[in-house]
């Protein structure tokens, strides 16, 4: 059984304090990053995948989910040098549930000096384009957990090209995961395959190769 097969067995029998260890040993010999993308992604990917499978109950996915949480909360890096911070917002569309991978694009950016909004999943477009008028971010970052949730994110993509500060938009998640390049052309937005190529776009604003980072 591998690392992540471990890790998501502990957050579907809600051992918290016991998958929390299981992360603070991993990273004594790892980044924040792998954290990230070696270990809670594929234990959360197995979850959503036993749930689509019917093989764990709605009450189980939830349980777990929040104990991936506490782990996620528990274990973040932030920098705290607030001088000329640029500013990213980050959030799910409406109707998207899912928000640890948000969580963890947050963490990313915080890691990295940003002013970060969390504004969590399932917000309307109206509300998320009222605040960015009002805020002006640097950086919209919205992620999809279902193939079938393109469409909205590729409507919300689009609305926040047109935004006056000209956020960078960046979109992300599973569904992005599982789908081809050319349902990702979305004007005007970046397209993050694996958490890898986003800390590469946050340092450089640039994607490490063509697998996983696309320009629409």
């Amino acid at each position: 059984m591998n690392e992540s097969t471990q890790l998501s067995d502990l957050f579907l029998q809600g051992q918290e304090e016991e998958a929390l260890k299981y992360v603070q040993d991993f990273l004594e010999s790892h980044s924040h990053e792998q954290l990230y993308g070696e270990l809670l992604t594929p234990a959360m990917y197995r979850i959503g995948e036993l749930w689509e499978q019917n093989e764990i109950s709605v009450a189980e996915e939830h349980l777990a989910t929040a104990v991936c949480d506490f782990v996620l909360s528990a274990t973040e890096l932030r920098n705290k040098d607030k001088d000329g911070r640029k500013k990213a917002m980050i959030f799910g569309p409406e109707g998207e549930e899912h928000y640890i991978g948000l969580k963890m694009v947050a963490a990313m950016f915080r890691e990295e000096g940003y002013d970060v909004r969390y504004m969590g999943p399932n917000l309307p477009l109206d509300s998320a384009l009222e605040l960015a008028g009002d805020w002006q971010p640097d950086v919209v970052a919205l992620s999809g957990a279902l193939a079938h949730r393109l469409p909205v994110l590729k409507t919300y993509a689009e609305a926040f090209s047109k935004v006056d500060s000209n956020p960078a938009v960046l979109i992300g998640g599973r569904a992005v995961t599982l789908s081809s390049f050319a349902d990702l052309r979305i004007k005007g937005a970046v397209v993050v395959r694996e958490l890898g190529a986003l800390r590469e776009w946050i340092r450089t604003g640039k994607g490490s190769n063509d697998d996983t980072f696309s320009t629409g």
